[in-house]
């Protein structure tokens, strides 16, 4: 499944994306790389809720 990032740099440092088709879907990291792990994580556990709500 492929699913739209859009990332945004921290003016303070840092990093936070959201997933423009999963309303709330959100998360942040320190560097991209964590970033890119937290929004894997991110988008499993946004599905796995919509999995149990319907």
């Amino acid at each position: 499944m492929k699913l739209k990032v859009v990332i945004h740099e921290e003016e303070n440092g840092g990093f936070w994306a959201e997933v423009p088709a999963m309303p709330g879907c959100a998360t942040q990291g320190e560097t991209l790389e964590e970033l890119l792990q937290n929004v894997h994580e991110a988008v499993q556990a946004c599905l796995s809720v919509g999995a149990t709500a319907v």
